[in-house]
């Protein structure tokens, strides 16, 4: 019996079957089966090779009658073949008023277990797809409203680029940002809400990519203001700069082909969006494969690769791209 997540709560059925690749959207539905219900409940949560535990708690009789038990299997797609046969037996012999919740996260379709769970026709099973970039945006976006917390737009679409899929850092960060804005209301911004989120400037980088992007000879400029004023690490700078190099390359792969949407194809989202179609016409395919591994090379010796300056090494890569003849195409 497939159901979508929507309608898990309020929870109707003594056992369900979670499964798919979106493992922190999996683990808040299976948390929130296992929370719902009268607090008097035994709740376990266990490993697959802990099944004896459930069997045990529901064997056990309180002093005033049996007692009822909620458990959670974290970790169902590690099963091996005896403990497979041992869930589905399980599955199948749920007492009423008790809740048996098998979680597989990330499982192959070719398991044995994923293949003989969904045979169960009688089983309650929801899977868990990744999101869209769109779909975890408009997420995000009304997490955020519900706090209360005010970003601008740009902050709120660069956080869905970096934190993709990932839902749990994402709320763990609207908590930190909520203790930053003490009841206030005030506008947060991009540079505050990424060092929050661990990376500095992230404005000014963004600043700095796109002028590279760009060819643009300030950004020279602005590599500099980056190490000396910025204090920024220079692998998060080669880190930036990489993925929107590859943004760029992918962009124009698709572009080339004819595809009806290339940033839709090559998965290009925030910020970046309004900028790659603008800065695709100031490169050749070939430029940007060279300049892939330019970059390779710089983080290669930023990493420990050279005893040369870290900033050298990052200035000459600025100039390097930015500079059309430097890369010998």
């Amino acid at each position: 019996m497939r159901i979508t997540a929507a309608r898990l709560l309020p929870a109707e059925h003594c056992c369900y079957y979670l499964h798919g690749e979106d493992q922190d959207a999996l683990v808040e539905a299976a948390e929130a089966l296992l929370a719902e219900g009268s607090k008097d409940v035994t709740r376990l949560r266990v490993d697959v090779s802990e099944l004896a535990r459930i069997e045990e708690a529901c064997r056990n009789r309180g002093l005033f009658g049996p007692s009822e038990c909620y458990a959670l299997v974290r970790n169902a797609q590690s099963a091996n073949v005896k403990q497979t046969e041992h869930l589905l037996q399980m599955s199948r012999s749920v007492m009423a008023g008790n809740r048996l919740i098998i979680c597989a996260p990330g499982i192959e379709w070719r398991k044995a277990l994923h293949k003989k769970m969904q045979a169960e026709r009688a089983l309650a099973q929801c899977e868990f797809s990744l999101p869209d970039a769109a779909s975890f945006s408009r997420w995000l976006t009304g997490e955020i409203q519900k706090s209360g917390l005010l970003l601008a737009p740009e902050s709120i679409a660069w956080l869905a680029e970096r934190l993709y899929g990932m839902r749990q850092v994402a709320r763990q960060l609207i908590e930190r940002l909520l203790c930053y804005d003490g009841g206030e209301g005030a506008l947060i911004s991009l540079d505050v809400v990424g060092d929050l989120l661990g990376e500095r400037a992230p404005g000014a980088i963004e600043a700095w990519c796109h002028a590279v992007a760009m060819r643009d000879a300030h950004a020279i400029n602005l590599v500099c203001h980056l190490l000396a004023e910025k204090q920024v690490a220079e692998v998060q700078m080669i880190y930036w700069l990489g993925t929107r190099v590859q943004q760029l390359l992918m962009f124009c792969w698709y572009q080339s082909q004819r595809d009806r949407n290339p940033l839709q194809t090559a998965k290009i989202f925030g910020d970046a969006r309004k900028k790659v179609s603008e800065e695709a016409r100031c490169w050749r395919g070939a430029e940007l494969s060279l300049a892939i591994a330019r970059i390779a090379e710089a983080e290669q010796l930023i990493k420990g690769a050279s005893l040369e300056d870290n900033g050298v090494v990052m200035e000459r890569l600025t100039l390097d791209l930015v500079a059309k003849e430097r890369l010998g195409v």
